[in-house]
């Protein structure tokens, strides 16, 4: 919302004021123009030989799946590549705890998106336990330099965060509960993280504090609103890898070859049927 100066009006903790939520139609057209550039930036970094990692973190049901597919839908798997790793195996476990994570990082010529990252170990693992304090100190003490041996590489590094409001996520995640299309989408692990809103919220604290650096700093996106947040990140992403279009040839079809002596097979194809 937005004062008789035109200045949006902040709420006492420096949040924007709710906005009414994008309509589809509006949405859709800028996402189309926003995946135009993104299609520009992928033959840039094929071109160019660059290698960019995207992290993406925030609490369950802040919308970063949406996020992703937005970001990926018209581009190729084989340059933006999606990373979402299981539950470590016992054999990982026993890992140096980056050891799971390098064989992922990008070559030239690749966009690696991440569907959290490293961060779980300052994040769900602390909370839930399943790392000691002191793991989890150890790694927000190492982690900046790992980071900073990254972009030293030639890594173009960019970590987003997802911020949803408890209200917004409460909303999500009893949606899920009864639509057989995001049953899949709510874990026991949810359950018991959605009754730690605040749990999370220190770690989120702690994590920012020891790894906002300059070389890798955090990118925070309120995302109460999905299509907002995706359209709004999108267009920050794009600005933070500065590309051109790539050179590129004309494309004119060729002319298709005479059928000669072929003729259509007599076989009987099993055709799927036409329901629709």
């Amino acid at each position: 919302m937005k004062t008789k100066s035109g200045a949006k009006r902040r709420t006492k903790q420096g949040a924007a004021a709710p906005q009414e939520k994008l309509k589809r139609k509006a949405y859709d057209k800028a996402l189309k123009k926003l995946h135009v550039e993104l299609v520009r930036l992928q033959e840039w970094v094929k071109y160019k030989g660059l290698k960019v990692c995207i992290v993406f973190e925030g609490r369950d049901g802040a919308g970063k799946g949406g996020t992703i597919k937005a970001i990926t839908e018209r581009v190729s798997p084989r340059v933006f590549r999606v990373v979402a790793l299981p539950t470590p195996t016992e054999r990982e476990k026993t890992q140096m705890y980056a050891q799971r994570y390098l064989p992922h990082l990008p070559a030239a010529g690749e966009v690696v998106i991440w569907d959290r990252s490293w961060y779980n170990r300052a994040g769900v693992e602390r909370v839930m336990g399943f790392c000691t304090e002191e793991q989890a100190k150890g790694f927000l003490e190492v982690v900046p330099n790992f980071e900073r041996l990254m972009v030293a590489s030639g890594i173009i590094l960019i970590k987003y965060w997802l911020e949803v409001s408890p209200e917004e996520q409460t909303r999500r995640l009893e949606a899920r509960i009864d639509d057989g299309r995001k049953i899949w989408k709510l874990s026991p692990m949810d359950l018991k993280s959605y009754s730690r809103w605040y749990d999370y919220s220190r770690a989120r604290d702690e994590m920012f504090a020891a790894t906002d650096t300059e070389h890798a700093p955090w990118y925070v996106v309120r995302s109460d609103d999905k299509r907002r947040a995706r359209l709004n990140l999108i267009t920050h992403l794009l600005k933070q890898i500065p590309y051109k279009t790539a050179p590129r040839e004309k494309v004119k079809l060729p002319k298709r070859q005479k059928p000669g002596a072929y003729r259509d097979p007599k076989y009987p194809f099993k055709f799927v049927k036409e329901l629709y």
